[in-house]
């Protein structure tokens, strides 16, 4: 199979993943300025989620870049990952909806979580079906301590949702930071291949 496919049908996935975030602003009744205040908590969930399928969408570019053969593993655990995603508008909403909650914000860093490990997953995956290729293994064997620390973030954040929901949230922006700007090597691979 060839890789453009893989990416064309998650960048598909991936825009619809956003399109869904953002039908679920609710139209306030009223011209007056106010009534956008109850939205706020909504926006800032929406926010956060764009820049988080924002983040995945770019790393998994580079991360498909990086694939030389795709293979039947590789396609599974990219719809892993897809499952996963497509589970953040959901969490979104409710998060926003029910401004921070303990609980939503909980379900949230669960969902995260599971983004990340199924990320991870894809990751490892790749690397074992390219047993011979000193450059993918280098490639992505550098995004392990990202990811050991965005999982602990995560737990952390959980632990947290229930007593102190506004500290989970900026664990969540500190893991964005991680993975914001995607490996510069894997960035410079992309460039000499394309």
């Amino acid at each position: 199979m060839n890789k453009t496919r893989l990416e064309a049908f998650s960048d598909g996935v991936i825009a619809i993943i956003i399109t869904i975030m953002v039908l679920e602003f609710k139209m306030p009744h009223s011209a007056e300025w106010s009534d956008l205040r109850p939205l706020i908590p909504t926006f800032i969930s929406y926010v956060l989620s764009f820049i988080y399928i924002g983040i995945y969408w770019n790393n998994h570019h580079h991360m498909v870049h990086t694939i030389k053969h795709i293979g039947p593993g590789i396609m599974w655990t990219n719809l892993n990952l897809l499952f996963w995603l497509s589970l953040v508008p959901f969490a979104t909403a409710w998060m926003g909806e029910n401004h921070f909650a303990g609980a939503p914000v909980a379900v949230y860093a669960i969902i995260l979580i599971m983004c990340g490990i199924s990320y991870d997953i894809m990751r490892r995956f790749i690397i074992y079906c390219h047993p011979h290729d000193a450059e993918v293994r280098f490639l992505l064997s550098r995004q392990q301590g990202k990811t050991i620390a965005s999982t602990f973030c995560y737990a952390v954040a959980i632990a947290f949702s229930f007593f102190y929901p506004y500290v989970s949230l900026f664990l969540f922006f500190l893991v964005g930071t991680f993975w914001f700007i995607p490996d510069k090597n894997i960035q410079q691979n992309a460039d000499k291949k394309s």
